[in-house]
């Protein structure tokens, strides 16, 4: 009996259904054990997406590999990564080489690739990241494929994404893409690792990131080529979805991926949340923050029914944020309620931290803002 291809999860990533796609392709697949690039396997997915962009769909790729290949031309110890002065020596020199060959095979198609290397900050800083988009869509709606990967030639162990997982969601953002698909060495997530489990069950579909989904999660990356496992696929997906674009774990181990899901192969498919504007998605998927506002249970309830955020409510702020810059706000069992701009400087939030605000002007010597931070810049995590 032929599958009702319209009914499969692929379908969700299809052309007419998701106008802009961004692939993610990760070191194992790309580069085989020598430190070369598989050209025959990368041929077959660049077919993939010539299919794709013929029908309309607009394709950015973020690929992995240049550590990889750069150790193997400069002979360095554990594939590049023994460390970050070997990881940035090989990312500059291996970077060429995977320019080079998406290059020539996207040229064979008649797509013309052009080159973005980014670095965590240009997703961070609101106006780098507005920047970084800007460049996308006109990349995107000139019939361009941008190749993207971490410029791990100039980041540091402490200002990075550290895996491409993440940068790939956080591109599919900033590209305003309806759907993101990481091409692996595994088919989805299993409810454990069905390499030392073997009754491990395979998860077809995930509508909601919980603690359940994310205790099946392993760091583990089968190939020792990646940096990213299966945590850093579930951080992406959360990313991606607070966004409003599905994201696929599908495998990369067959010659055309793509057209592999799009016919029914297995893959575990995250489904999209409804959309938040796009000030709060950059929030959402940020990285990193400048501090922590700590509440009290009743602030807890108050964000969770879309009210701002109060000094009164607070019950201690650590870090070093000035005003407008991103905090995270903790709730009082630890774990992250929401992200937002704050309204306040450390100095002035420490001052009012508790404070009612019929008290604010007295200690703060100018009239107080309306809130340490604003519903309309905050967005719920949990």
């Amino acid at each position: 009996m032929v599958a009702d291809l319209k009914a499969l999860p692929a379908a969700r990533f299809e052309p007419a259904a998701c106008p802009r796609l961004v692939i993610k392709i990760g070191s194992a697949l790309l580069v085989d054990g020598d430190g070369e690039v598989r050209r025959d396997w990368l041929s077959g997915v660049v077919g993939d997406i010539a299919t794709r962009h013929a029908a309309g769909q607009q394709i950015v790729v973020v690929s992995s590999g240049a550590i990889a290949l750069g150790a193997r031309r400069l002979g360095l110890a554990k594939g590049g990564r023994a460390s970050l002065e070997d990881a940035q020596a090989a990312a500059a020199t291996g970077q060429i080489a995977l320019s080079q060959s998406w290059a020539e095979l996207l040229g064979a198609e008649g797509l013309t690739a052009a080159q973005m290397l980014v670095t965590l900050d240009d997703l961070e800083e609101r106006r780098r990241y507005l920047n970084a988009a800007s460049t996308l869509d006109r990349l995107l709606t000139l019939g361009v494929v941008p190749v993207i990967n971490e410029n791990d030639s100039v980041a540091t162990a402490e200002i990075r994404f550290g895996d491409n997982d993440r940068l790939a969601a956080r591109i599919g953002q900033a590209a305003g893409a309806g759907g993101v698909i990481l091409l692996s060495d595994v088919d989805g997530l299993y409810t454990a690792n069905p390499m030392r489990d073997p009754n491990a069950q395979h998860i077809p579909e995930v509508t909601r990131i919980d603690a359940r989904i994310r205790a099946m999660a392993d760091s583990g990356s089968r190939s020792g080529m990646g940096s990213g496992g299966m945590v850093s696929k579930l951080e992406a997906a959360r990313i991606a979805t607070a966004a409003g674009a599905h994201l696929a774990i599908i495998s990369g181990h067959v010659e055309r991926p793509l057209t592999a899901f799009g016919s029914g192969a297995r893959g575990t498919v995250f489904v999209a949340e409804r959309s938040e504007r796009a000030r709060r998605a950059w929030l959402a998927g940020r990285l990193t923050v400048k501090g922590t506002l700590h509440v009290d249970a009743g602030a807890a309830k108050a964000l969770a029914d879309g009210r701002s955020l109060l000094p009164a409510g607070v019950v201690s702020v650590d870090g070093r944020f000035a005003r407008g810059d991103v905090v995270n706000i903790i709730g009082p069992d630890g774990h992250v309620l929401a992200r937002g701009l704050s309204e306040y400087d450390i100095e002035d939030a420490a001052k009012i931290t508790g404070k009612r605000s019929d008290a604010l002007t007295g200690i703060l010597g100018y009239a107080p803002r309306a809130a340490m931070v604003h519903r309309d810049h905050m967005v719920l995590i949990g």
